[in-house]
């Protein structure tokens, strides 16, 4: 077993956050066998269908070991709020249940739960037509220029469905969603009430382990999988944004080669895991730091 640098009480809950491929999977298996509970994911890719190996969930190994929940549990074909994660996790917190090892890359997640989530109306499927339409005819950096000052000042506008969903939210309520985070009702888990972790990478190492797990993924059946998507792939839903689903989807349909694609794919998870190095060490430099050993 590995040696962890701090004790956690087995009847409290663990958060582990993290950017992908920086071992939160290993550790929260480690917690598990060590003080018990159930896996709770807190990854806003891994709960869809059809895209297993391309988001990294846990293997069926992995699943024999320990109980996991909230993984693959939604259709690929449905779009999945934070709240929809929020109610679908709220059972795990319950009295009596056993305490939930709660692990993920989505920093939004982490944020709703341990700060609480603004009940925003959800977008209606015309003003998520305009919004595309608006997308489409006037450019990103229109949209953004839409959006109110103190909403702009907030997000993240490096993340497209963030900055669109602001923009559907504005359109939709008259308000900017910064004023709906603002009437945030209390968090159904705060880091105090729980043992919250984030994984401490090296860049230059999280780099080559991110392409040594994609090739991982490659050998380990990624292109069939995608090949059994393929006849209903639809670029608009949130289950195709699996880094990895566009760049092997373009390879099977002969827009790009294999190599060009392999190379894309890689490029694109080492620029999530910055955005999520950057999330983590902005909201949680106050959480427990791990560093997987090498």
């Amino acid at each position: 077993m590995t040696d962890l640098p701090f004790d956690i009480p087995d009847d409290m809950p663990v958060l582990i956050a993290g950017p992908t491929a920086s071992g939160k999977s290993a550790l929260a298996l480690e917690i598990v066998a060590r003080g018990g509970g159930v896996i709770v994911n807190a990854d806003a890719l891994q709960v869809y269908s059809g895209w297993r190996i391309l988001t990294a969930r846990p293997s069926p190994e992995e699943e024999a070991q320990a109980p996991h929940h909230l993984y693959g549990n939604v259709s690929y074909t449905e779009d999945y709020s934070v709240g929809a994660w929020l109610r679908d996790l709220t059972p795990f917190l319950s009295p009596g249940q056993p305490r939930p090892v709660i692990v993920g890359g989505t920093g939004l997640y982490f944020r709703a739960l341990c700060e609480g989530l603004a009940e925003i109306p959800a977008t209606a499927p015309e003003v998520r037509s305009e919004a595309d339409a608006f997308l489409a005819t006037h450019g990103f950096e229109a949209m953004i220029a839409d959006l109110d000052e103190v909403t702009a000042a907030r997000i993240d506008l490096m993340n497209p469905a963030r900055v669109q969903r602001a923009w559907e939210v504005q359109r939709t309520t008259g308000r900017g969603i910064a004023a709906w985070q603002d009437e945030t009702p209390p968090p159904l888990l705060p880091p105090s009430n729980a043992f919250p972790i984030v994984m401490n990478t090296d860049v230059d190492w999280l780099n080559t382990r991110i392409e040594k797990r994609f090739d991982l993924m490659l050998e380990g059946g990624a292109i069939e999988e995608t090949r059994a998507m393929l006849s209903d792939w639809d670029p608009a839903r949130l289950s195709s944004k699996a880094i990895g689903a566009p760049e092997l989807i373009a390879y099977l349909q002969g827009e790009m080669t294999l190599t060009a694609a392999r190379e894309a794919a890689i490029i694109s998870s080492r620029q999530y895991a910055k955005r999520q190095r950057t999330w983590f060490r902005k909201r949680m430099s106050d959480w427990n730091s791990f560093t997987l050993p090498r």
